[in-house]
């Protein structure tokens, strides 16, 4: 197995054994002096790759100890990515198409009851930014602007499930229908996407009121 070649790539390995570990304990892998570490700590803690955690004692100074952040373990190879489109495409092999829409029509279910209980009860405004903050917890990254009428722009950056829905474009239109079921008084239209080739993907959801009044008209 071909072993990491640099300073900080040491620290790295050394870290995911250890979970957690401190300077003194760290520089006993190593033949550089400590302030020549520390450079090396610092400069993975500024690149989010390491965090740093302060151990208090009941006597003596406190100390540092440090430890891989959800970056720093990303380093190592992994199949978070590949390994669920992989299984999806088995299932479509063993069960056919229709297998995988009923697997993503309950997943698409799933999320628009958990939903449903957070957005309960709430105004346009409200809900709107609820369904953010929701999203946001599960990796999405959001922008959003409000216009003079009242709709939401809204643009995400970040699609924490991008290999599965680059592959099964369902789970975009699934999406959008969920969109469409929250919020059922508003217009909901999709004016890019990143699983089709675009920077990001690009919503608006209109404020009720209008819609209304386009009806009348």
């Amino acid at each position: 197995m071909k072993k990491r070649q640099t300073t900080k790539d040491k620290i790295l390995e050394l870290l995911k054994k250890e979970v957690k570990i401190s300077m003194k304990d760290l520089s006993e892998h190593f033949t550089i002096s400590e302030v020549a570490l520390r450079r090396h700590i610092n400069d993975l803690i500024r690149q989010n790759l390491v965090q740093e955690e302060e151990v208090k004692q009941e006597i003596g100074r406190p100390y540092f100890v440090y430890s891989l952040t959800r970056e720093g373990h990303n380093t190592f190879p992994n199949q978070y990515d590949q390994l669920p489109v992989e299984l999806l495409r088995d299932l479509e092999d063993l069960y056919g198409k229709e297998a995988i829409e009923k697997l993503l029509q309950r997943r698409k279910e799933r999320e628009e009851k958990e939903l449903r209980s957070h957005l309960e009860g709430l105004s346009f405004d409200e809900k709107v930014e609820k369904l953010f903050q929701f999203l946001e917890q599960k990796g999405y990254m959001f922008e959003y602007e409000k216009t003079d009428e009242g709709n939401y722009e809204i643009k995400n950056y970040h699609c924490p499930i991008y290999n599965i829905s680059s592959n099964y474009n369902q789970v975009c239109r699934y999406e959008k229908e969920l969109y469409k079921t929250l919020f059922p008084d508003s217009e909901v239209t999709d004016r890019s996407c990143m699983s089709k080739g675009n920077h990001h993907c690009y919503w608006v959801i209109t404020n009720p009121e209008a819609k209304k009044a386009k009806q009348k008209s």
